[in-house]
């Protein structure tokens, strides 16, 4: 029991460091709701998911050839500077008051789940600390405990999700609306930032 909670708290850790995904949540909390918010932490942790099955069936080497980081760097650089500025635009349409202007949410589960498989940072990321819990845990365990402490890193990914929708959607009423677009235009200068550190990064790869 100890070992299983101790990988929950590694989902905790891993998805707690501020980054473009928690940056989108506090903006669709405070825009559309909990549920907006949490499902952009879902479609990370989808995406988390379908890295953690290429780095458990070995298919890294793919993903470490320099065309794929390169499209990889890029592809997350549009993806973030295009929610980044979507976000700013917005950010004078938020009311106070009123019925908040509804959104597919499925829109929120395809955005994050983009922004995180378009991360070159979530391949390493998953391929450093879930490498290495893999090659440690399969040497220890059986097959069913490995699949196991697996979901323990999921249910504290989705732990920290459930937290950040709630407290970004319930912060909205302590908030007033000129707060309200100075967060919702931080989130976005934020996203900015990351999908032109994304893009430098590209360009490292295709002219370093």
């Amino acid at each position: 029991m100890n070992v299983f909670l101790s990988y929950i708290l590694l989902g905790l850790s891993l998805a707690a460091p501020i980054g473009p995904i928690n940056a989108a949540q506090i903006d669709k909390g405070i825009k559309h709701g909990f549920m907006h918010s949490w499902l952009i932490g879902v479609g990370a942790v989808a995406a988390d998911g379908v890295y953690m099955l290429v780095v458990y069936y070995g298919v890294v080497n793919f993903l470490e050839h320099p065309f794929m980081k390169t499209f990889l760097w890029l592809f997350g650089c549009f993806v973030l500077l295009y929610t980044g500025i979507e976000t700013i635009v917005s950010a004078n349409k938020l009311e106070m008051e009123g019925k908040r202007k509804e959104e597919p949410l499925v829109k929120s589960f395809i955005s994050g789940f983009f922004m995180s498989i378009s991360n070159p940072l979530t391949i390493l990321f998953w391929l450093g600390i879930y490498g290495s819990v893999l090659a440690k845990t399969a040497a220890t365990y059986e097959t069913s405990q490995l699949i196991l402490y697996s979901s323990a890193i999921f249910i504290g990914l989705l732990i920290w999700d459930f937290t950040m929708a709630g407290v970004s959607s319930n912060f909205r009423k302590y908030l007033t609306s000129h707060l309200l677009i100075g967060i919702s235009l931080l989130s976005g200068i934020s996203l900015i930032g990351f999908g032109i550190y994304f893009g430098f990064q590209a360009f490292t790869v295709l002219f370093g």
